[in-house]
């Protein structure tokens, strides 16, 4: 029988009843079954279903299990190319490349566990989807007896969703160069202030992708500060004109005061306003209608500090994990990124301190430190 990939062969009647009997019986391999979440099946060294868990079933909305025992995961999924050859799953001429049965032949192989990604087209009726799946494999050995551990995540949308936004990304990037020189050919050839505003205003759009693109990206994002001499008067300027209509600072009240001398350092003027405008918006929605909050600097030796206070006391709970990615105490979807952004950008890349204080007799300040 001929192969393009894995070996053909597979069990005969008589060995895969026996092998469906002995991990029916043992209570490692039953109790594996119902005790890890997610899809999980138990596979012979010929590759071969002998045993599956309700939620591997359950997405394949199979109610009788007995259907897919003796199966190859492939088949199980309604792989398109899974009847390509008289020996099915492993052995067609699109199998070398799939990431399940790669991992599968390394395991047994190779009697170690791996991990790969598998994108297969899947028949659903009349139609075919695409899926993408995290396959994990972990050999197991029981009364001088081999089987598989299949391991399977669908992470389709995760997939699609990282697919959208590198090409979100890219085109915007593609769209903003042209945009920052267009602006800058403007600024040459008919310098006037609205050219010079047009040339400021795509620069900060196109340092604003950067952030979200790194944002987006988790740990593994890299954004490359333009550092930029400003004094402290021009930051609070910005964030003055910045929340003078802003709806979150609708019914309440801002105060900027004036503590210090005006200090010049160097900085990347658009990552720093957005650690500051997250610490005023954390302020703003913390506070009550017709509630105060203050925004002032502090100048001490080679520092200098921005301060933002509001009234209201941080619970206790909150303050251990308020740095923490996704963690919010709204429930939308998508929130906890903004107190997160000030430490991973404020500390990460600016190289400054970002901290707080709260209490229920003063209030809570939170504070920005950077050197100048």
């Amino acid at each position: 029988m001929d192969t393009y990939f894995a070996p053909p062969e597979r069990a005969s009647e008589e060995e895969l009843a026996a092998e469906i009997s002995f991990v029916s019986r043992n209570p490692v391999m039953t109790g594996l079954l119902h005790s890890i979440s997610g899809l999980i099946a138990i596979l012979n060294v010929q590759r071969q279903v002998i045993s599956i868990n309700d939620a591997f079933l359950r997405m394949l909305g199979v109610d009788d299990p007995s259907r897919m025992l003796g199966l190859r995961p492939g088949e199980v999924v309604q792989c398109i190319h899974a009847h390509d050859e008289p020996a099915g799953c492993g052995t067609t001429k699109f199998c070398s490349t799939c990431g399940a049965a790669i991992a599968i032949v390394t395991s047994l192989g190779e009697d170690k566990p791996a991990k790969r990604i598998c994108a297969l087209t899947s028949k659903r009726g009349d139609r075919t989807v695409d899926i993408t799946l995290l396959v994990r494999t972990q050999p197991i050995r029981l009364e001088n007896r081999r089987f598989l551990l299949l391991f399977l995540q669908d992470i389709t949308q995760q997939q699609q969703m990282a697919a959208l936004e590198r090409v979100f990304f890219h085109d915007v990037n593609n769209m903003l160069n042209m945009l920052v020189g267009a602006s800058e050919l403007l600024v040459e050839t008919s310098p006037s202030e609205l050219a010079g505003t047009v040339h400021k205003a795509s620069l900060r759009l196109y340092n604003e992708v950067a952030i979200q693109r790194c944002l987006s990206q988790n740990e593994s994002g890299i954004y490359l500060p333009m550092w930029q001499e400003i004094t402290t008067e021009e930051i609070l300027e910005e964030l003055r004109a910045f929340f003078a209509s802003h709806p979150v600072a609708q019914d309440k009240r801002l105060e900027f005061e004036k503590k210090g001398p005006t200090v010049s350092f160097k900085t990347d003027i658009s990552l720093i306003l957005r650690v500051l405008c997250n610490m005023i918006t954390n302020a703003l929605e913390a506070s009550e209608k017709d509630g105060v909050v203050k925004i002032w600097v502090e100048h001490e030796n080679e520092s200098v500090s921005f301060c933002v206070w509001n009234l209201g006391e941080i619970p206790r709970d909150v303050c251990e994990r308020i740095f923490q990615r996704n963690f919010s105490t709204k429930e939308q979807a998508g929130r906890g990124v903004g107190t997160y952004s000030i430490k991973l950008f404020g500390e990460d890349i600016l190289g400054g301190q970002v901290g707080f204080t709260t209490s229920g007799e003063e209030g809570t300040i939170f504070r920005f430190t950077t050197h100048v």
